[in-house]
């Protein structure tokens, strides 16, 4: 089965940085695409950042560019996610999905939270102001 752990959330000033990570089972990251999503309170979850590993591809949303970064660590089976310059509006639970490369049919034009088949628990991310 397909299982998703996110952690390493946490309340920050702004300004400073965090990086979750998100523990991944049962599949291969080489077939899967693989992002990070969010959801602030009375807000649409929403695609913050999204990649590839097979073939490097990602992408960010805009306001998030320049300060977020994705990467994996395939022998662990991780996907991290490192946010710098953290701003008050980045205050959101954070999730981990994923969903086999074919069904994006091996393109990655956004990060769509509806396109994710596999969904981990959220972590918090707090930034103060």
């Amino acid at each position: 089965d397909v299982q998703l752990q996110a952690s390493g959330g946490g309340l920050v000033q702004a300004g400073g940085s965090l990086r979750p990570s998100c523990q991944a089972s049962g599949f291969n990251f080489d077939d899967y695409a693989i992002g990070w999503f969010r959801q602030a309170p009375g807000r649409e979850r929403e695609g913050v950042s999204c990649m590839s590993s097979s073939d490097g591809i990602t992408y960010y949303t805009d306001s998030v560019k320049g300060r977020f970064t994705i990467s994996t660590d395939n022998r662990q089976n991780t996907v991290y996610l490192q946010m710098n310059s953290l701003k008050p509006e980045d205050t959101a639970v954070y999730y981990c999905a994923a969903i086999p490369y074919y069904k994006l049919g091996y393109i990655l034009p956004g990060c769509r939270p509806y396109e994710y088949g596999y969904w981990g628990q959220g972590t918090q991310v707090t930034v103060s102001s």
